[in-house]
């Protein structure tokens, strides 16, 4: 737990809950009549609202990207690396708005909150989202904040697409795009890895066919492994070589099928604290939305076309070793915005961290979003004194 708060952090946050009665029609054309949004601020919106960033999250993150909610809290949000005073999104410049997504599982409406016309937990019968209906979701979130134009939409991994959805779907509406460890859409290797996860899920006899909450259990062994095997992919090998190379708990084999390598344990400790935090439909629910988006499929296949309507500038960045979305992926975006006239900048950052990454502090990572994110602070003319 933090003693003190570091001065580089935001400090204690509190999350905030925006209710929208207005019905919202869904890709899958399924409308949801209501919903909530928690998100969480951090700085002060500028007099002329011109300085607010949206923090777009991936696959197992929320609205608590940085700061913490109590002085007992051991860490603190998913993003805090990057998000405060003097860091690459620096608190003394920017207004950040954090959201957690339309289906998640931290306060948001989604499969665990109640549908109104049941009364019972939606479950599976809450309606397939989409990232663009994400965007469209945090659109109204801006509306009601009264931020018409972001300073910036950033995200990593899943969080890096709803990025680039916002500079396609509302192009007025942000001056910059940061894309990090991003991908225009999901490899096949991708797709398949997010199905063995699903059915690991759904074949849990604790899943209920979803309606697990009204059995007063959830798929716990389920969401271990779909948890494991999302880790791995999010690791590279030469990360795990050097954390755990083929170290054994006790120094000897026991000839047995319970841990023994340091690697599983850390494994099954991983996916044990995420079954205990994360939502099953949830999971379900965000990998369908990452296999989903591929914005070039309404345009013959053509990422320069699908971006094409983009007027902001964008930053890109991957990493060498992250082999679930690889640098030539993110090269797929900037070439088709180079194609199109567009001004990007790119980085591809070395390191043996692989898709994690962009959660770490990597020094050059840190000079080159710290840079980007100085110019946009110049922009809105609340950059360094």
């Amino acid at each position: 737990m933090p003693e003190n708060l570091p001065s580089s952090s935001v400090g204690l946050v509190r999350p905030a809950v925006m209710h929208f009665d207005e019905p919202l029609e869904l890709e899958c054309r399924r409308v949801l009549p209501k919903y909530d949004l928690v998100y969480e601020t951090y700085g002060t919106l500028n007099a002329d609202r011109s300085n607010a960033v949206l923090i777009c999250h991936a696959l197992s993150g929320h609205h608590h990207a940085a700061g913490y909610h109590s002085m007992e809290d051991k860490r603190p949000g998913w993003w805090d690396t990057c998000i405060g005073p003097g860091k690459p999104i620096d608190t003394n410049h920017f207004f950040v708005v954090s959201v957690n997504t339309l289906g998640g599982c931290h306060g948001s409406t989604g499969p665990a909150t109640t549908n109104p016309e049941t009364g019972q937990p939606w479950g599976p019968d809450f309606p397939m989202v989409t990232v663009r209906d994400w965007v469209t979701s945090q659109a109204r979130l801006a509306d009601r904040l009264g931020i018409d134009k972001w300073a910036a939409v950033i995200g990593g991994s899943l969080g890096g697409m709803q990025a680039m959805q916002w500079s396609t779907q509302y192009p007025e509406r942000l001056a910059h795009a940061v894309v990090i460890a991003g991908a225009p859409k999901l490899s096949a290797q991708n797709i398949a890895f997010n199905e063995v996860a699903r059915q690991a899920i759904l074949s849990d006899p604790n899943f209920h066919g979803g309606h697990y909450y009204l059995h007063d259990t959830y798929p716990r062994q389920g969401l271990i492994l779909a948890r494991m095997v999302g880790h791995i992919t999010y690791l590279s090998e030469d990360a795990m070589r050097a954390k755990f190379g083929r170290d054994l708990r006790s120094g000897r084999f026991h000839f047995g099928f319970d841990v023994e390598f340091q690697v599983e344990s850390y494994l099954r400790y991983q996916g044990e604290t995420f079954s205990r935090n994360f939502d099953a439909n949830t999971y379900l629910l965000m990998t369908k939305a990452l296999d989903y988006f591929d914005p070039a499929r309404e345009h013959g296949d053509s990422l320069e076309e699908a971006l094409a309507p983009a007027q902001c500038r964008f930053l890109v960045a991957s990493f060498n070793s992250d082999w679930r979305f690889p640098p030539e992926r993110s090269r797929e975006i900037v070439n088709a915005l180079v194609a199109r006239g567009t001004d990007v900048s790119y980085g591809e950052i070395e390191t043996d961290k692989g898709h994690d990454a962009f959660l770490l502090h990597i020094p050059e990572y840190m000079r080159l979003f710290s840079a980007y994110m100085g110019r946009v602070a110049e922009e809105v003319g609340n950059g360094p004194a």
